[in-house]
């Protein structure tokens, strides 16, 4: 169905400007997923609306991205990247208008879908990313492109709570939509035309990543390992903006922002991890990581009290977050190099449903039973995935050797 896909004939500097232009154009674009996190209680007060309704807003942004990574980046194995990334994220810039505008939370909730299903361009740029790469370079490209996307996930909520209080929410979309119109021609100008390998219909691609998930059992362990993680996820930040906005804390946009940056944790987290699998050591790094996240939440608990504990439980939480994904990454892309692009499109649907089915049980269960009820949610998760992880050991131990040589063996 395709070919190998050959690294352009491009010149140092070009090659230099067209990483940097998608290492900033990926943080960019995945912010566009977090600005409204921190917004919660102004949304629900300048709409009239409770909680749960907003909360139910914010879950459409991620079950939109979960959609656009099912459907949206297979394109990349089909058409020109760079034009399918451009066309993209024009409509990234009109649903950020939308919002910006929105007079309802209904038609907030149906632009935040609109951003959501386009925000998966930064998706499509890290394969590209791989391709632009000189020989034996592929993974330190990535890993920079990569990098912009971690930074944007961190700095967005931050931002957002800054921009909110000074210029009332609104801004915060308008700025968006700004930024990402910057990155559509930074992008255009930046990145060389590459014409696809791939000649194949669009249903049969797409049919190939399902038979991908059906070949590959290691790929169907870690896409129950991401999901179950990141729908913690999901569960911590659609509801944490609710518990700081409230007594005892009662903060502002801007400091409830600002608790993003505990996450830089998880950026120094990311590169032990890689170290780790690239030592081997996948296995026991993904039950340390999962049995870690769902520790945590004992400190989440406590927070619901203390901001001290709060913040200490939000760095031990991305840490153990970043090192799970990042050992998932390691693993799923070495299982088939000719097929990463739909590896990573199975990965990271699964993911981003978790999180969404986080987000939404943590609204319904904020609404409900206040923070004791968001952390049974965050906490359950990961145990489950623990629980399926320490079944995945215990075969293991049965089989000795033999599962990872049949693993090895797969093939997409």
């Amino acid at each position: 169905m395709s070919s190998a896909e050959a690294p352009p004939d491009l010149d140092d500097r070009r090659r230099a400007v067209a990483v940097a232009a998608m290492t900033f154009a990926t943080g960019a674009i995945v912010a566009n997923l977090y600005y409204a996190q921190p917004l919660e209680a102004t949304l629900a007060e300048h709409f009239g609306a409770s909680t749960g309704a907003v909360g139910a807003a914010l879950t459409i942004i991620q079950v939109a991205y979960a959609v656009g990574l099912a459907t949206v980046v297979p394109l990349g194995d089909l058409l020109q990247r760079r034009r399918l990334v451009v066309g993209v994220l024009v409509l990234t810039v009109a649903g950020l208008v939308a919002a910006a505008t929105a007079p309802s939370l209904a038609v907030l909730g149906s632009a935040f879908a609109v951003v959501g299903v386009t925000a998966v361009a930064a998706q499509v740029l890290v394969p590209f990313a791989a391709q632009l790469a000189r020989p034996g370079e592929q993974g330190r490209t990535v890993g920079t492109v990569m990098s912009g996307l971690l930074i944007g996930v961190l700095v967005a909520r931050v931002v957002s709570g800054l921009v909110a209080d000074w210029l009332g929410w609104r801004a915060v979309f308008v700025l968006a939509a700004v930024l990402t119109a910057s990155c559509a021609v930074a992008l255009w100008r930046a990145l060389p035309v590459v014409e696809p390998s791939v000649r194949t219909s669009y249903p049969r691609l797409l049919g190939s990543v399902l038979g991908l998930i059906r070949d590959q059992p290691v790929l169907r362990l870690r896409m129950i390992y991401g999901a179950t993680s990141y729908a913690s996820f999901g569960a911590l930040w659609t509801s944490i903006g609710f518990l700081l906005a409230s007594p005892p804390f009662d903060l502002s946009d801007a400091q409830i922002g600002l608790f993003a940056l505990f996450g830089v944790a998880g950026a120094l987290m990311a590169r032990f991890a890689g170290r780790l699998a690239d030592r081997g050591l996948t296995h026991p790094m993904t039950g340390a990581a999962l049995a870690l996240t769902a520790a945590s939440f004992v400190l989440v608990w406590f927070g619901g009290h203390s901001l001290v504990a709060l913040a200490v439980g939000i760095v031990v939480f991305d840490m153990a977050l970043q090192g799970c994904h990042i050992t998932n990454q390691s693993v799923v892309f070495a299982l088939a190099p000719q097929a990463r692009s739909r590896l990573n499109t199975a990965y990271m649907t699964s993911y981003f449903v978790g999180g969404a089915t986080g987000s939404g049980l943590s609204a319904a269960m904020y609404a409900a039973h206040g923070w004791p009820g968001v952390v049974v949610v965050g906490a359950a998760f990961p145990t489950l995935g623990f629980l399926v992880w320490l079944g995945e050991a215990l075969a293991r131990a049965r089989t000795g050797p033999r599962l990872s040589s049949a693993a090895a063996a797969t093939r997409a």
